[in-house]
C-alpha cells in the first residue's frame, strides 16, 4: 500500500454491491473491472513494473544470515532494525508445535526448524526461549538434515558443473563442491559451540559421521534414495576421496577447484552478481569469500544483496528472486483485455517501456556454450534484464504483449519494439522445444531420465535435470499464434511445426480425469486454465477436441457449494478466476453454464479502493497477494 499512499490514490468509481441470487449485469461487471484496473494501475512503479513479493519457502533467509555471520558482515549489511524485522518474519511463521515448515503454509519439518532456529540464535546472540521441536520427535530421533546438509552433499563428489544437470541444481552444487573441495570450515565461535550442544542428541565430538551419512528425519524424507545410490556414494567416498587428498591426485583436485571458480565467476559476471536465484547467490558469495575475503568478487556480491530483500507485513525476508517481468507481462495482458485505453493509457505506456528496456539484448559473454549456457538474446527473464537468465514462459508472455501493444497508437503506448528483436525472442522459444513437443523453462531438455536417479537430495524430486512443462508450452503456443498473425512470413513452417508438436504434447500430458498437473502454480486448476488457453489459441474447441471437453468436465466437477473453486474443501478467488478463464477458453459456456449464483456476490466483493480480498492458495510461494488476486480477477 506504500504506492497508494505516495500517489494519494483515491478510488473515484462507485463500489459495486451484488446480493446473493442477484443477476450480474454487463454494467455491474464493467464497473467492477474499471475499479480494479484503476487500482491495479496505481500499484505500478515509476519505471513501469509492478513490485511484488516472491517468497514463501522458509529455507531461503537462514543460509544468508549464516553466510554473513561467517564472513563477519552481518551487522554492517543488516543494522539492528533490519535484524528485528528479520526475527519478526521468523516468529510470524512458527507453527503451533514450535517448528517451521518447508514453506509458510507447511507442517513443521526438521530441516527448516533447525535452519530457522540457528538463524534466530545468530540474530539475537542469546539462548532462545521459543519452543523448538524436540529431537526425539524427528522420526528417527537423531541428527537433523539441516545440520548434515553441508556434509551429506559435500561428500558426494563427481558432480561437476555440467550441462546435463538443471541449471538450478548445478549452480547449487558448483559452489558447494568448491567449499567441500577446499575443506572449508567456518571459524569456531562460542555461539557455534553452543549450537552444537543444543542441536545434537549426543556430544558433537562423539558423533560418528560416517554412520549417519544417510540419516534423515522422516518429516524431511520426500524422496528416499535407492539402496544402490547410497552404495555408490559410500563407495566413492570411502575408496576415492582418500586418494584425492594425497599427492599426486590432490593436484587433480586443485585443478578442478580452479575450473570450478572460473565457472562461478562467469556466472557472477553474467548475472551481475544476482545469480539464477537466492540459494545459488549465497553459496557463490561464500565461495568468493573463501577464495579471497578482501577481493572484488565478494564485495560485488555484497552490493547486490538488496535485490533479494523484501519487507512485508510479516517482516523482512529474502525473496527467491524478483518476479518483475512475470508480473508486468501478465498485468499488461489483463489491462489490455479491459479495453480501457483512454483511461489507463499512461499505465500501458510505462509498462510497455519496461518490457522494451528489459529484453535481453545479447547472449552470455565469450564462449558461453563451453560454460554450459544457452542462448538468451531476445528473451525475457523472470525478474529483470540484469539477471540475464532466459525463461520460456516469461519470454512468451512478454512476446504476447508486444504485438498487442504494437497495433495501438504510439502516442498512447509508446513506440513499438523492432521486429528483429521479436525474431530473436522467437528464436529462443523455438530452441527450447523438445522432441516430444514440450517446452522447458531455462535450457533445452532431453537429458536421459535415468540421471534423475542420481539426485542426492531427499527433499526435492524431479529437479536434477531440465523438464518440459505444460504451462510453459501453453504460453509459447499462445504467443506464437499471435506472432504468426502479425508476422506471417517469419519462419512460418518452423512455427507451424512447433505449434502442432506443442499441441500434441499438451494433449498427451492430460491426466485421465481431464486435468493437467501444474508445476508453477497450485496446481490442477492453474495448469488446466493455461492448457485450455494454449489449445484455444491453436484452434482447438469444445466441439473439435476431446481434450478440451474432458478438461471442461473436470473443472465443472470441482465447483464447490459456495459457487467457487479450490483444491481443498475451501474455495479460493484466484483458483475461481483461473477456472472461469479456462471454461471461457474451452467454449463450454455455450453448452452449459456453471452455477454462479453463489459466486456472484463473492466475485464482485471488492474492497472500497478496488482490490479483491486475498484468499490463501495453499501455495509455497507468497506472490503479491492482493495484487495477484486482483490481477486474476481482471
Amino acid at each position: 500500500m506504500q504506492f497508494l499512499k505516495e500517489k494519494r490514490f483515491k478510488q473515484t468509481i462507485r463500489q459495486v454491491k451484488v446480493e446473493d441470487e442477484e443477476e450480474i449485469t454487463y454494467e455491474t461487471a464493467t464497473t467492477a473491472m474499471r475499479r480494479a484496473a484503476h487500482f491495479f494501475s496505481a500499484l505500478q512503479a515509476s519505471d513501469g513494473h509492478w513490485p511484488g513479493e516472491n517468497a514463501g519457502p522458509l529455507f531461503l533467509f537462514s543460509p544468508l544470515v549464516m553466510c554473513l555471520y561467517i564472513t563477519g558482515d552481518l551487522e554492517s549489511v543488516f543494522p539492528e532494525e533490519y535484524r528485528k524485522e528479520m526475527l519478526r518474519f521468523i516468529y510470524c511463521h512458527q507453527n503451533e508445535d514450535g517448528g517451521w515448515g518447508l514453506h509458510v503454509e507447511a507442517h513443521s519439518n526438521m530441516y527448516c526448524t533447525v535452519l530457522n532456529y540457528i538463524c534466530m540464535r545468530i540474530l539475537e546472540k542469546g539462548l532462545m526461549v521459543a519452543k523448538i521441536m524436540p529431537a526425539h520427535e524427528a522420526g528417527n530421533g537423531s541428527l537433523t538434515m539441516a545440520v548434515q546438509f553441508p556434509y551429506l552433499l559435500g561428500e558426494k563428489p563427481g558432480f561437476r558443473y555440467t550441462s546435463k544437470m538443471c541449471c538450478y541444481f548445478r549452480l547449487v552444487y558448483m559452489p558447494m563442491s568448491y567449499l567441500y573441495g577446499k575443506r572449508f570450515v567456518a571459524p569456531i565461535s562460542p555461539l557455534i559451540l553452543q549450537l552444537r550442544e543444543e542441536l545434537h542428541t549426543q556430544p558433537y565430538d562423539e558423533i560418528n559421521w560416517k554412520k549417519v551419512r544417510h540419516l534423515c528425519a522422516t518429516e524431511d524424507l520426500y524422496f528416499p534414495h535407492l539402496l544402490i545410490q547410497d552404495l555408490v556414494w559410500d563407495s566413492i567416498y570411502i575408496f576415492t576421496e582418500p586418494f584425492l587428498t594425497r599427492w599426486p591426485f590432490n593436484k587433480l583436485r586443485k585443478k578442478a577447484l580452479e575450473i570450478t571458480m572460473k565457472h562461478i565467476h562467469y556466472e557472477d559476471d553474467n548475472s551481475r552478481y544476482i545469480n539464477v536465484a537466492c540459494v545459488e547467490k549465497v553459496l557463490c558469495m561464500l565461495a568468493c569469500w573463501v577464495e579471497d575475503p578482501y577481493g572484488d568478487y565478494f564485495k560485488k556480491h555484497l552490493a547486490s544483496l538488496p535485490d533479494y530483500i523484501w519487507i512485508g507485513e510479516d517482516g523482512m525476508k529474502m525473496q527467491t528472486f524478483g518476479s518483475q517481468l512475470w508480473d508486468t507481462s501478465l498485468g499488461l495482458e489483463a489491462l489490455l483485455a479491459c479495453k480501457l485505453t483512454d483511461e489507463i493509457g499512461h499505465t500501458l505506456m510505462k509498462g510497455h517501456d519496461y518490457l522494451n528496456k528489459s529484453q535481453v539484448r545479447d547472449n552470455p559473454s565469450g564462449d558461453f556454450r563451453s560454460m554450459y549456457r544457452h542462448i538468451c538474446k531476445g528473451s525475457w527473464t523472470f525478474s529483470d534484464w540484469d539477471q540475464g537468465w532466459q525463461v520460456s514462459d516469461c519470454t512468451a508472455e512478454s512476446l504476447k504483449c508486444c504485438p498487442l501493444l504494437s497495433v495501438m497508437p504510439p502516442e498512447i503506448v509508446g513506440g513499438k519494439i523492432e521486429p528483429e528483436r521479436l525474431y530473436d525472442a522467437i528464436n529462443v522459444l523455438l530452441s527450447l522445444q523438445s522432441k516430444n513437443g514440450g517446452i522447458s523453462t531455462w535450457e533445452p531438455a532431453g537429458t536421459s531420465k535415468w540421471l534423475e536417479l542420481l539426485n542426492p537430495s531427499e527433499l526435492f524430486e524431479d529437479v536434477f535435470i531440465e523438464q518440459q512443462f505444460v504451462e510453459s508450452t501453453a504460453s509459447a503456443i499462445d504467443a506464437l499464434v499471435l506472432f504468426k498473425k502479425l508476422h506471417p512470413g517469419h519462419r512460418k513452417q518452423e512455427i507451424e511445426t512447433f505449434i502442432r508438436k506443442a499441441v500434441q504434447y499438451i494433449e498427451n500430458m492430460q491426466r485421465p480425469d481431464g486435468s493437467w498437473y501444474g508445476d508453477w502454480g497450485i496446481c490442477f486448476t492453474y495448469a488446466t486454465w493455461l492448457a485450455l488457453r494454449g489449445l484455444a489459441a491453436a484452434g482447438k474447441t469444445y466441439h473439435n477436441c476431446l481434450a478440451v471437453r474432458k478438461a471442461a468436465a473436470f473443472l465443472l466437477k470441482l465447483q464447490l457449494d459456495d459457487g467457487g473453486w479450490g483444491e481443498s474443501y475451501l474455495s479460493c478467488l484466484a483458483k475461481t478466476a483461473w477456472t472461469l478463464m479456462g471454461l471461457i477458453h474451452s467454449g463450454q459456456v455455450s453448452r452449459k453454464r456453471p452455477n454462479t449464483s453463489s459466486l456472484s456476490s463473492k466475485a464482485l466483493d471488492q474492497f472500497s479502493e478496488g482490490r479483491w480480498r486475498f484468499s490463501s492458495t495453499g501455495n509455497c510461494w507468497s506472490f503479491p497477494e492482493d495484487l495477484y488476486d486482483t490481477l486474476s480477477k481482471l
